[in-house]
């Protein structure tokens, strides 16, 4: 397992003194960033490889939102390899050790020269090592798509949004989504599945469907194709 400890701040939280959501996922994220750099498979060494780990699917749930000045540790560790797939775990905890959010996440091992997924070497993942899974019921990693979905407004990918990897980073399918349904900003439990890399220069077609248990957003390019596809339901 890999942590480290941090501490909730000001540029973390909304009006309500709260974390947001777009935080929390930027600590996983983060959490996971800082123990490949630490056991030597940081970005560096995988650009110099031609590799790259990219995020296929979350499962993210919130117990509660930490505050403003809250000290908290950030947990993450691999739970398995299997083919083309990894798949980890995540925690966040606060200062008397309780869980104030929990994730699984599943990765795809992609040459990034040939642009096409491939299975890890044990070069790739034997410093991660394996431990044992959260203890949750894991939901699939495709979305069920609702049978109708409203055409909302589209908008630029803009420069910010774009990560190391040239590509729309994995946080912002999900700000976009909350900035279309902003009521969903204290959901309790959210699923995001990747679909394609958003680049900057592409426009983003939203579509949005409210169900009786969940809601979703679809991602879109003007092509019709998916980007992302983010779920969210309440506590």
């Amino acid at each position: 397992m890999y942590a480290f400890n941090s501490r909730v701040r000001y540029s973390e939280v909304d009006h309500t003194e709260l974390m947001t959501l777009p935080a929390l996922i930027n600590y996983f994220q983060d959490c996971s960033t800082f123990q490949s750099e630490d056991i030597g498979l940081g970005i560096e060494v995988l650009k110099e490889r031609g590799k790259v780990w990219v995020l296929s699917s979350w499962q993210i749930e919130v117990a509660r939102y930490p505050k403003m000045g809250e000290r908290i540790t950030v947990e993450t560790w691999a739970t398995g390899f299997d083919g083309l797939y990894g798949t980890r775990n995540f925690r966040m905890k606060d200062e008397a050790g309780n869980v104030a959010a929990y994730a699984n996440s599943i990765w795809v091992f992609m040459d990034t020269k040939k642009n096409r997924p491939i299975r890890p070497q044990d070069e790739d993942v034997e410093a991660y090592g394996v431990e044992e899974p959260i203890d949750m019921e894991y939901a699939p990693r495709k979305i069920a798509l609702p049978e109708k979905a409203e055409r909302g407004e589209e908008f630029p990918v803009l420069r910010s949004q774009i990560d190391t990897n040239e590509h729309v980073n994995n946080c912002q399918y999900i700000q976009m989504a909350l900035e279309i349904m902003p009521e969903c900003s204290r959901a309790g439990s959210i699923r995001v599945e990747y679909k394609k890399s958003a680049v900057l220069g592409d426009i983003i077609v939203p579509y949005t469907a409210v169900l009786p248990e969940r809601k979703v957003v679809e991602l879109c390019g003007l092509d019709g194709k998916r980007f992302a596809i983010v779920e969210f339901k309440e506590n």
